[in-house]
């Protein structure tokens, strides 16, 4: 069941203060690559909604090492199932790469083969779609066997369908006595190459999956509690307040993929005078348009959301698409089998928050919410397991506490 969210005539744009469009400037030692950014407006859409959308994508670019210098946007009934975008968008996006030297091109879409190989023809640049780049990023960030394994996993299966000559090693095939003949063609090879490598990953990652079986089963006995919610809302943090524990947070996507398991233990209440004691994971961010190579790759890391007895789902209330956020997370959740497993909806980041006019919550557009007036909003009503916290300054925390306190004893 997805959550319900009030209705869309409700809506008006809040005013948020964070980072202005173009201004993720990344620092490494190497030059970042130029990138522009390349969007298809639906004609439903609401132009602020695509705005939203490649601001996601910009952070996506700078999380990946790529800074941004200009965005596209061309609105059209259905992308040209050819080259994505129209003639007369790629006259524009090719002259503009021409003159200001751009890397690379990214598109807030899964672009099929046909439509790189015509889109590099004619821009003449490199071509990066949305899910490659979300799998580069999950690339970077994999610190672990397992996360390594499950990347390159995923990587593998995307490529497959798109081999166009890119394994430059195997130009020339093998000569001499007894070689001699038709042969294979070099995509042929290719192909056999990318199948021998999936069957061979797919074999590791089964061997590691065995073992996290192993120490999931050791921990059957203990009350299970996980973290769910999408990419940079804040879930790190909160382990690291909760468990005292000391996951790498920062401002950026995916910075963690490998699931983090902490022991949490509460003191003794005044009512069961009994301390309360679960097992608290944190779990790979989910994401709008999230690859489904990377579902399918991880399914053993979301394990632990699908066997867990609780889940928290932190949502970012600062950001101007929350609501969208949640039901991405609340989907993902039903496609993985977790959809009916028990909820807290932690409202996170409320130091942040800018009010947004609506219908039923009249107040002064630059004052932030104070905790009671939260809790008089519509987001209060949504069910009794909600809580308004900031994980960053430690803001009411106990509260949340307390309704976890009160959810384990449930379970």
């Amino acid at each position: 069941m997805y959550l319900c969210i009030r209705p869309k005539e409700a809506h008006k744009e809040r005013k948020l203060k964070h980072k202005t469009p173009l201004s993720y400037k990344v620092n490494n030692e190497q030059e970042a690559e130029k990138a522009i950014l390349v969007g298809v407006e639906p004609k439903n859409t609401p132009l602020s909604s695509t705005s939203i959308y490649l601001d996601e994508l910009e952070f996506l670019a700078y999380t990946a090492g790529a800074e941004t210098i200009r965005r596209f946007t061309q609105r059209l009934e259905h992308p040209n199932p050819k080259t994505y975008i129209g003639k007369g968008k790629i006259e524009e996006i090719s002259a503009y790469v021409k003159l200001h030297s751009i890397d690379l091109a990214i598109f807030d879409d899964e672009l099929s083969p046909s439509q790189i190989r015509n889109l590099e023809e004619h821009i003449q640049c490199k071509i990066v779609d949305r899910s490659s780049l979300i799998l580069d990023i999950f690339a970077k960030n994999a610190q672990t066997a397992q996360a390594r394994t499950q990347v390159e996993l995923a990587q593998s299966e995307y490529l497959l369908p798109r081999l166009t000559g890119m394994w430059t090693h195997l130009q020339k095939q093998k000569g001499g006595i007894g070689m001699k003949g038709p042969g294979e063609k070099e995509i042929e090879t290719d192909r056999r190459v990318i199948r021998d490598k999936i069957a061979k990953l797919k074999e590791d990652l089964r061997d590691i999956d065995k073992q996290a079986v192993t120490r999931r089963k050791n921990r059957e006995s203990q009350k299970r509690v996980a973290l769910v919610g999408y990419t940079n809302v804040g879930k790190s943090t909160l382990i690291n307040l909760l468990a005292k524990a000391d996951v790498l947070a920062q401002d950026k996507l995916f910075a963690t993929l490998d699931s983090t398991v902490r022991k949490v233990v509460f003191p003794p209440d005044e009512i069961t005078y009994a301390p309360c004691i679960f097992l608290l994971s944190d779990t790979v961010g989910f994401i709008r348009k999230l690859p489904h190579q990377l579902i399918e790759s991880f399914k053993s890391t979301l394990d632990e959301v699908l066997e867990a007895d609780l889940l928290l789902h932190v949502v970012d209330v600062s950001h101007p698409q929350f609501e969208d956020q949640m039901n991405t997370v609340q989907e993902t959740l039903a496609e993985i089998g977790a959809g009916n497993t028990p909820m807290i909806t932690i409202f996170n980041k409320i130091d942040q928050y800018y009010p947004e006019a609506t219908s039923d919550d009249i107040f002064e557009d630059e004052a932030i919410y104070d905790l009671p007036t939260l809790k008089k909003t519509w987001m209060a009503k949504l069910n009794e397991n909600i809580v308004f916290v900031s994980a960053t300054n430690g803001q009411n925390i106990e509260e949340l506490k307390e309704l976890i306190r009160k959810n384990v004893a449930l379970v």
